[in-house]
């Protein structure tokens, strides 16, 4: 069996007039942190991960993670250098928008939690109403972007999006508009679509915040092999070709070039 480690979250506050514990903490704060907690521990792989058990104790609200020893020993390290840096824009997409969904209920609820690991029990990151764990907005610029791949699903009550899946950024949810999709009168599911998009790509290291995505164009995509078009086009290139010698002009277009 895998040694094991384990990840406190720790929650101080109140619920109404009295401290929080277990008996008074809601249920779907539980279920945000459960989420985020995944998005902290393994941003990217959750689908191959190893398994996270979770338990709640007394004091205020204390919530227990055990997981691998090796992912505890990287998250540590997470730990430690956010807090020394006061910044979460080195980390991971995921990784960062689990920090800043933590820092946002913090200031909503007048919440502060405290996170540690098993390795040091006094490396402590702190994270209140006063702390600032948001990501600069600098290092995030609009980018237009494409993707390719099948169109899964389309529409949402709240928000109109298409769902492509791609091989190189998986599940895709991208924001249309419900104008756009009330006026496509074909079939689009289960089809291969480019999709020229607009989003928030990381400045530096050139990752794509898959949250931001919204819908420029959706273009039909075909990779099969057209013959016909393919001899139309040679045939056009022939009139435009008509009395120039190829060997000539690719010397003259080389100049003193020696290639």
């Amino acid at each position: 069996m895998d040694k094991l480690g384990t990840f406190e979250i720790k929650v101080v506050g109140k619920s109404g007039n009295q401290e929080l514990k277990p008996d008074n903490y809601d249920i779907k704060h539980i279920a945000t942190l459960l989420q985020n907690v995944e998005d902290l521990l393994y941003p990217s792989n959750k689908k191959d991960r190893p398994i996270i058990t979770y338990d709640i104790q007394h004091g205020s609200v204390k919530h227990i993670f055990t997981t691998s020893i090796q992912t505890i020993i990287g998250f540590s390290a997470i730990l430690t250098q956010v807090s020394e840096n006061k910044s979460i824009d080195f980390l991971e997409l995921k990784t960062a928008q689990a920090f800043e969904s933590i820092q946002q209920l913090a200031r909503q609820k007048d919440y502060e939690f405290h996170l540690k690991t098993s390795l040091r029990e006094d490396a402590e990151l702190s994270i209140t109403p006063k702390t600032q764990f948001i990501r600069t907005e600098n290092v995030w610029a609009e980018a237009e972007l494409y993707f390719y791949g099948i169109l899964r699903d389309a529409g949402g009550k709240n928000k109109a999006n298409i769902h492509l899946d791609t091989d190189e950024y998986g599940y895709l949810s991208i924001e249309t508009g419900e104008e756009f999709l009330r006026n496509r009168e074909d079939n689009m599911l289960y089809r291969k679509f480019g999709v020229r998009a607009k989003g928030k790509q990381h400045t530096e290291t050139g990752e794509i915040d898959t949250k931001s995505l919204k819908l420029v164009e959706l273009i039909d995509y075909n990779p099969r092999f057209d013959d016909g078009y393919l001899n139309g086009l040679i045939d056009k290139a022939k009139h435009s070709w008509k009395g120039i010698d190829a060997d000539e002009w690719l010397h003259n277009l080389r100049g003193n070039y020696d290639a």
